[in-house]
């Protein structure tokens, strides 16, 4: 499957999970060092096609295709821009991680093990219009460093080394805002000890090689 098939095949499934309805939200992979694959704007994700994927370069210009290029282009720009090893941005609106973000809460409670070590820290943006330079700039202070970025009253971006680690920390991040929700209509939260905590990244370190970012860790 090549790149442009992956993408549509993504599209289809945060489609059918429901990470965004109508013609929400907007999913890129990097072509080449300055050309990315995006979707286009006003098309739904469940119905997107090969036909409809648009080429830009590294200024948001259309090289290839004949949709109108989405108008959260920027965010994915930045990402590309600021971090050469992420290859694909998924920004959706899931349901349970964009009721934190309405709440203006950030999901960085240490609280999940998984979480922490798959997502580390997920700050949120404060808001700003969409399709402005506003959005990226609310994401710039944690974009070196951040794989999941809650956006107020808006959604929320994951980004990854290929589509699918992308998609799956998409995946993740609702998951992990659902149970947080069933959790706290039963009570409140119990979070990770700090020195457990130090733990669970030490044995991720030592015995599977995870080395995670420092500015990422929930322990500092």
């Amino acid at each position: 499957m090549n790149l442009k098939e992956t993408l549509v095949n993504t599209c289809h499934k945060v489609y059918a999970n429901g990470y965004v309805a109508a013609y929400d939200g907007n999913l890129s992979v990097r072509y080449d060092s300055d050309k990315f694959i995006i979707t286009p704007s006003g098309k739904c994700k469940g119905d997107v096609g090969i036909d409809d994927l648009i080429v830009i370069d590294t200024k948001g210009n259309k090289l290839e295709g004949r949709g109108k290029v989405s108008t959260e282009y920027k965010i994915h720009l930045l990402i590309y821009n600021s971090r050469p090893e992420i290859n694909s941005v998924v920004h959706c609106h899931p349901v349970h991680a964009t009721a934190f973000a309405a709440m203006g809460e950030s999901l960085n409670n240490p609280v999940f093990p998984e979480v922490i070590l798959s997502l580390g820290k997920i700050p949120l943006c404060k808001y700003a219009t969409p399709s402005g330079d506003g959005l990226p700039n609310s994401m710039s202070p944690y974009v070196e460093y951040c794989w999941a970025f809650l956006l107020e009253n808006h959604g929320a971006v994951t980004v990854g080394k290929t589509i699918e680690g992308a998609y799956y920390r998409m995946e993740k991040l609702e998951h992990s805002a659902k149970t947080l929700s069933v959790i706290r209509s039963m009570g409140r939260e119990k979070t990770i000890p700090l020195q457990k905590l130090r733990e669970l990244y030490s044995i991720a370190e030592s015995t599977y090689g995870i080395k995670i970012d420092k500015r990422s860790r929930l322990d500092f």
